[in-house]
């Protein structure tokens, strides 16, 4: 199924007798949490998802956002409302990372239909989509995860598919390159990753570039119908975005979760920088 809704579509949806769930799942990278905007308005009928929290286990070892807790999340879900049978929405402020974090998961934990309001909240109410500050009493859900429905990587995985296939940095140029690094103990990027901003994925309005367009740039980064793909981030959350990006052009990729946090945490692995992938 497309990994994608717009607007419009969305609405149209929502007025039918079996509207999907919706899960706001806005949060900011080092910013204050999503939940007091999403009080302060969201879509109707939409309930709220903490990255962190719910998307997300403790930092450590094995990276700033790693899996969270099977249990964890099951309740979350479960907790939202999300039933096996019926369909889900994720959205955001737009940016549409948090939103693919989401939607990543549960295709991961083997539900069968998610999507992803393209362009978020912005391209909700620009067309004219009303918000609410009303928090729904959700109906308890009956969704239980069945990990491993979508490829996920390890350290060793993703070193390995550097090798044989293509692996993504869906992280800004400049990080990958080592120039800078303003989160992580060690600039640079895995050896033999190939550089993918994922801010290339979108245009200026944060809503993603046609299917054709986007099978195109990955066809110039390697991608072929017959490529293993990975993709990596900082910390397992851009990199959501560059699967759903990949998705929506017909590529399936892995997504490495624990991403450049997990690979730099113990100063053992090696790193490469430059423009390269080396």
């Amino acid at each position: 199924m497309n990994p994608l809704i717009t607007a419009s579509e969305l609405m149209g949806e929502m007025a039918g007798d079996r509207p999907p769930l919706l899960l706001d799942v806005r949060y900011q990278l080092g910013g204050p949490p999503g939940r007091p905007v999403y009080e302060a308005g969201h879509l109707p009928g939409a309930v709220y998802v903490d990255l962190d929290t719910e998307l997300a286990g403790r930092a450590g070892a094995a990276g700033r956002h790693p899996l969270p807790e099977l249990s964890t999340f099951a309740a979350a879900m479960r907790g939202a409302g999300v039933d096996r049978d019926r369909s889900v929405v994720a959205y955001d402020g737009g940016q549409g990372w948090a939103a693919a974090r989401a939607w990543w998961l549960l295709r991961w934990a083997g539900h069968p239909s998610v999507r992803v309001l393209d362009g978020g909240l912005p391209a909700w109410t620009a067309q004219g989509g009303a918000l609410t500050t009303d928090v729904p009493a959700v109906a308890e859900g009956d969704f239980v995860p069945e990990p491993g429905a979508v490829p996920l990587l390890d350290a060793d995985g993703a070193a390995a598919l550097a090798r044989r296939g293509v692996l993504l940095d869906a992280r800004a140029a400049e990080r990958y390159r080592g120039e800078v690094e303003p989160i992580d103990p060690v600039a640079g990027h895995i050896p033999g990753a190939v550089s993918a901003p994922t801010a290339e994925n979108v245009t200026a309005d944060g809503q993603f570039l046609p299917p054709a367009r986007l099978a195109e740039r990955f066809a110039g980064l390697g991608v072929t119908e017959a490529t293993e793909v990975g993709v990596y981030c900082g910390s397992g959350v851009s990199a959501a975005h560059q699967v759903l990006a990949l998705a929506a052009a017909g590529v399936p990729a892995a997504l490495y979760v624990g991403s450049w946090s997990e690979w730099t945490a113990s100063g053992e692995r090696p790193v490469a920088t430059g423009p390269q992938p080396g």
